[in-house]
């Protein structure tokens, strides 16, 4: 199996095992990815821990069998699933980070990141382009000059430039990651869930903006607020249920 899933107190942990490759995805490896994602939240996990085994996190897309842009367009959809699912997702990055690999780490909430990990962007060594979803995302990730020393130069960045320039959030490895990825799973998911949505809201589009105040109604109007409030005036951990 290329990839594997594991869920445990609502913590999801989706590996990446294609060793022998870096664990760089075909498309059968990005379909059980798109899966388990899929499964877990059907599951009922409240965090997703995606990660790759041996050392890597994903080398990029298995160019041995890429042989036209279906491959990239089922992967912008993957992405995109996986970006906006209703829950905090955490990439636990160790080793090689490139090409799909940054795609799927920025598809993520945030980042840990181990000190052997290693970010690249090489389209610009093969003559490829990535969409404009991942321009977008590596600029807001990386900021706008990091962004494009990485596509324009083929720049190769290291653990202490991904905390440096604030693609990653905390470092560490695997255990660090799910510590991270329990904490949130504890909190409130429809805040969680609304303001995922509000990160990638265009002020000016109206239909996204929508969405967006719908999900705030809908926190404001929870079950869940009420039981915040009380936690925190009986000063014990709040016990949410998303409703």
């Amino acid at each position: 199996m290329p990839v594997t899933a594991s869920l445990a107190d609502q913590v999801a942990v989706v590996t990446i095992d294609r060793a022998e490759r870096r664990n760089a995805l075909n498309l059968e490896a990005l379909e059980e990815l798109h899966a388990a994602v899929v499964e877990a939240v059907d599951a009922g996990a409240r965090a997703l821990v995606v990660t790759g085994a041996g050392g890597h996190f994903c080398a990029g897309a298995d160019l041995t069998e890429l042989e036209d842009v279906s491959f990239t367009q089922r992967l912008a959809e993957v992405l995109e699933h996986l970006a906006a699912v209703p829950v905090t997702t955490v990439a636990a990055v160790d080793g090689a980070c490139m090409g799909l690999g940054m795609q799927l780490a920025l598809a993520c909430d945030v980042r840990v990141v181990d000190d052997g990990a290693r970010f690249a962007v090489p389209v610009a060594k093969l003559g490829l382009m990535v969409d404009h979803w991942t321009v977008d995302r590596l600029a807001r990730c990386w900021g706008e000059g990091a962004a494009r020393h990485l596509v324009l130069t083929a720049a190769v960045l290291d653990a202490d430039d991904a905390w440096r320039l604030g693609f990653a959030q905390a470092r560490g490895g695997l255990d660090v990651a799910h510590e991270l990825a329990a904490g949130a799973a504890r909190l409130a998911p429809l805040t969680q869930a609304g303001s995922k949505v509000g990160f990638d809201t265009h002020h000016d589009n109206a239909p996204e903006v929508a969405r967006y105040e719908a999900a705030f109604a809908r926190a404001w109007a929870s079950e869940d607020l009420t039981e915040g409030r009380a936690a925190f005036t009986e000063r014990r951990a709040p016990r949410f249920r998303g409703v």
